[in-house]
């Protein structure tokens, strides 16, 4: 794939995992994180499998060859994932959580290096390096001593663990050999679907008390954070590689930073000046891929 293909579908994927954290927030107010999970992926799941049944026409054979694998993904990147960020977003800040996340490009690393054997430049670490000091700066409007006085509550340490299950997730998706990336994708949130029916139908929900807000908001979730930014991801990680595209999560707290900024906050010195340097760091990481992505280009 065109080099220039795969930043956009990162930069896109990024953009709208970053209003998930912005409307998570709004909406486990009013629904449960469990609710939320299976609400939002059952419906995505169905629309990844008629999009995976026309675009890639998938091989029943290849999806039992590797059922364990989309099994596992599931688990991990639908259910374990969502419940545990949703979790998080009711105890901390839509802004702690997305700093938290930032630290997922480096685990990511370490984990693409020790189980895909995956190279990592010193050059590529160095981007990785300045895009974390950009998150840095517009988490802590520009006072970087911060980073050591943030309050480290429950909601934090949950996202500690969630960006590791993402990092698993991640790995795993890379080892998938037959089975295409949006089929791999629908298949894997059926799993986790079918998984969560029995406790979310035990659970209940009394629908008359979720607002129209947080329908419109659901909405959301299902088409652009579940159904393309999963999609984009699995695509891009097969193309570059798990540590690679990890960088481009760090696009998430400078892009939720822009999405406030449209619900009326002010947009300050500090995180113009940190998006710049998220953007700085991710275009260094991205440059010493030019050689490979135009290779798989061609």
């Amino acid at each position: 794939m065109n080099k220039y293909r795969v930043w956009l579908l990162l930069v896109l994927c990024n953009l709208f995992w970053a209003g998930n954290y912005v409307l998570g927030k709004y909406i486990v107010a009013e629904m449960t994180p469990l609710w939320l999970t299976f609400s939002r992926w059952f419906i995505a799941s169905l629309l990844l499998l008629i999009i995976a049944y026309f675009t890639e026409k998938p091989s029943f054979s290849a999806i039992k060859k590797e059922w364990f694998l989309l099994l596992i993904m599931g688990v991990l990147g639908v259910i374990c994932y969502n419940l545990i960020l949703y979790s998080a977003l009711d105890y901390t800040s839509s802004t702690n959580a997305s700093m938290i996340n930032s630290l997922n490009p480096g685990i990511m690393a370490v984990f693409s290096v020790i189980f895909l054997k995956e190279k990592f430049s010193p050059l590529q670490a160095s981007g990785v390096a300045v895009s974390l000091i950009g998150v840095f700066v517009i988490l802590t409007q520009g006072n970087l001593d911060k980073i050591f006085e943030i309050n480290y509550n429950r909601g934090d340490l949950l996202m500690l663990l969630a960006i590791s299950i993402w990092t698993a997730y991640s790995v795993i998706v890379k080892k998938l050999k037959f089975v295409p990336p949006i089929t791999a994708t629908a298949v894997s949130s059926l799993f986790a679907v079918i998984i969560l029916s029995p406790f979310a139908i035990a659970e209940g929900i009394d629908f008359t008390k979720i607002s129209s807000t947080a329908i419109l908001g659901i909405i959301f979730l299902i088409f652009f954070p579940s159904v393309c930014s999963f999609i984009f991801w699995n695509i891009s990680i097969r193309e570059i590689g798990a540590s690679k595209a990890g960088v481009f999560l760090n696009l998430i707290p400078v892009f939720t930073v822009i999405i406030t900024l449209f619900l009326g906050q002010d947009l300050s010195m500090s995180q113009i000046i940190g998006g710049l340097l998220v953007f700085a760091g991710v275009y260094v990481t991205t440059g010493a891929l030019d050689k490979k992505l135009v290779n798989k280009g061609q």
